[in-house]
């Protein structure tokens, strides 16, 4: 028979927000219980060195960084659990979710924090050369790509930061974008052209991914079409790295709650509230400006700060399992 677990705040997601949110969640009382989801830890497990979070000197690594925030989580009361939802009622409260397995998880408030997975370019050669010099994430790969050439398509934070992470195992590294000017921070701006490695590829359009005629080659090449012109032309190159944003993980939502053109959790403005009184969104499934590991944490505590708010403005309670 299936369990069934009942909490005052019931958090999805384990990132930065969501593990922020549990760790408020505990220290009020709440018992909050973690889905953990798909990918335990969010985005930063596959991101290695950070140098802009909050309170330490050094270069740490993402997965530590994630490891300690849920010790931390657990040290003061929340639960974790491994499980994925695939089905929500948010039609009333107490709200009930099930997970993959047939758990059911009731609660009286439920944090969002299902992050954002990275968006592809859906051209010829994506998927069957994906993991053949196709990817998605240089801090997952790059390690691979030591001495040989690699490129990366896009033009904001997440391409030049990939770019910079690649010139650690590369000293040839291009970055390919479809406009003239870049869409990243200037400081990002400012060491990407510093830098000597790398070289930026400017009114290109990606069109294909192109393979070896070997099969065990994986990725040679990729056809390029000036914006401007119209011409085509192929950079060859070991390693592709697709880095042109993120799509939220709302697809479970959709219907339930309101969200914006792009799919992402509208919430209120300066706040985590949905159109669901006692359902809260935070990190980066609700963002899609910042998209910082600090920002998410934030959001975590202040989703937390406004499910007790909730709760304390309500005479309602969970009925028992």
């Amino acid at each position: 028979m299936a369990a069934t677990h009942s909490t005052r705040m019931l958090v999805l997601g384990s990132g930065p927000a969501g593990l922020s949110a549990a760790i408020y969640g505990a220290r009020a009382g709440l018992a909050p219980i973690v889905v953990q989801g798909i990918q335990p830890g969010g985005q930063l497990t596959i991101t290695t060195d950070v140098e802009n979070y909050p309170g330490f000197r050094d270069v740490i690594q993402g997965p530590w960084l994630m490891q300690e925030m849920q010790a931390q989580a657990e040290h003061v009361g929340a639960t974790m659990v491994w499980d994925t939802i695939v089905d929500v009622d948010l039609s009333e409260r107490p709200f009930r979710l099930k997970g993959d397995g047939g758990a059911l998880y009731v609660c009286d408030t439920l944090v969002i924090a299902t992050g954002a997975q990275a968006k592809w370019l859906g051209i010829p050669g994506e998927q069957e050369l994906g993991g053949k010099g196709v990817s998605a994430c240089a801090t997952c790969d790059g390690f691979f790509y030591r001495g040989k050439k690699v490129a990366v398509i896009g033009g904001g934070n997440t391409a030049v930061e990939e770019a910079l992470y690649l010139t650690n195992h590369s000293q040839d590294v291009t970055l390919i974008h479809r406009r003239d000017s870049l869409r990243a921070e200037k400081i990002l701006q400012d060491r990407l052209f510093k830098h000597p490695n790398v070289n930026v590829l400017w009114n290109k359009e990606t069109v294909r991914f192109i393979g070896g005629d070997d099969p065990s080659q994986g990725l040679v090449g990729i056809e390029l079409r000036d914006t401007q012109t119209g011409e085509l032309s192929v950079l060859a190159t070991d390693g592709g790295f697709v880095a042109i944003g993120h799509h939220p993980s709302t697809e479970l939502f959709r219907g339930h709650l309101a969200l914006d053109s792009d799919g992402y959790l509208i919430v209120e403005k300066g706040g985590t509230k949905t159109n669901v009184p006692g359902v809260f969104g935070c990190g980066d499934v609700a963002d899609k400006i910042y998209r910082q590991a600090v920002t998410a944490a934030g959001t975590g505590c202040m989703a937390a700060l406004d499910a007790e708010r909730f709760l304390a403005e309500t005479d309602f309670e969970v009925e028992p399992a």
